[in-house]
């Protein structure tokens, strides 16, 4: 490991598995990430928890400290253990058991921080997972033919599920409540970190999310370190359908224009068109960098070890 990411102060936001995807490969060249979690998801088990305890959305965190978890025989179970999810046709059926443990340490513990930070040192978690907002968070979308039947019709469509399943296009993308206050810890680590990562994972209801955010966009857009923007795998998901990866870059400057970036990592088999997309990254006022990033075998998952070595060499 450089001994440069051995004391820097490294930062990833984002969500899900495209979050889990750059954790994983930021924990083989730094021994310290902060990943900042959006905390808005409501389907599933994360869903049913949230409505039944009025309590943040647990699985994305869960996710994202089980990316951190330590290689060793002990970090490794307790990852294994976290991430089963019980089945069956009982009241326990679809909950996976790390999001019950997260929100019986937030009903011992009244800030969410310590119970996460709880979990991370049962795994031995190489950093530390913080909630981007306080509170949890409703998205709601501006669709365009959300129902086929009215293809030219725009409609409200609210809910990160129905937002992430929708077969309309996606205009924009809001939060309830309008001006969610920033966990404090997460502002801090942006304000303190050496290097930021943004991205990949779902476009609207993962990585533009943190930029609805005042306190975090604010802090983003301010602060000193060096930003990264990876970029998806895959352009054309249904919440970006039809997307081209420039589109992707546009979007963000449109959600964020005061907002810098240094670097936008690219897989070159989702680039479809360099130069525009070249163009696009120069008003952010970043550097393109195309390099393989996917598994050999799954084109549309990411590999650690490529996306470490981009990174160690983007960091470095």
């Amino acid at each position: 490991m450089p001994d440069v990411l051995r004391s820097s102060q490294v930062v990833a936001l984002g969500g899900g598995h495209g979050l889990a995807a750059s954790l994983s490969a930021l924990r083989l060249v730094c021994e310290q990430v902060t990943a900042i979690v959006t905390v808005a998801d409501n389907g599933g088990s994360s869903g049913r928890l949230r409505e039944d305890f009025d309590v943040l959305p647990p699985g994305d965190l869960r996710m994202a400290l089980t990316a951190l978890c330590d290689d060793s025989e002990w970090g490794q179970t307790w990852s294994d253990v976290l991430q089963h999810r019980f089945t069956g046709e009982g009241h326990l059926s679809g909950h996976a058991l790390g999001n019950l443990l997260i929100v019986a340490l937030w009903q011992l513990h009244d800030d969410p921080v310590t119970g996460l930070d709880l979990v991370g040192r049962l795994l031995s978690a190489r950093g530390r997972v913080l909630p981007m907002a306080a509170v949890p968070l409703e998205l709601t979308a501006e669709v365009t033919g959300a129902d086929p039947s009215l293809p030219d019709v725009t409609e409200t469509v609210r809910g990160q599920v129905a937002i992430a399943r929708t077969e309309g296009l996606v205009e924009s993308i809001s939060l309830e409540p309008a001006e969610p206050p920033a966990r404090p810890e997460s502002v801090a680590a942006v304000r303190g970190a050496d290097h930021i990562i943004l991205g990949p994972g779902s476009w609207y209801t993962s990585v533009l999310t943190h930029l609805l955010v005042p306190e975090l966009r604010h802090a983003l857009a301010t602060t000193s370190a060096r930003k990264v923007l990876t970029l998806n795998l895959e352009m054309h998901t249904a919440e970006t359908r039809g997307f081209s990866a420039t589109r992707h870059i546009e979007t963000l400057h449109q959600t964020a224009p005061e907002l810098s970036v240094d670097v936008v990592l690219a897989d070159p088999h989702a680039v479809d068109d360099a130069a525009r997309l070249g163009a696009a990254c120069e008003k952010l006022g970043a550097e393109l960098v195309t390099v393989p990033l996917a598994q050999a075998q799954h084109p549309d998952r990411h590999d650690a070890l490529r996306l470490a070595a981009a990174y160690r060499d983007i960091l470095t």
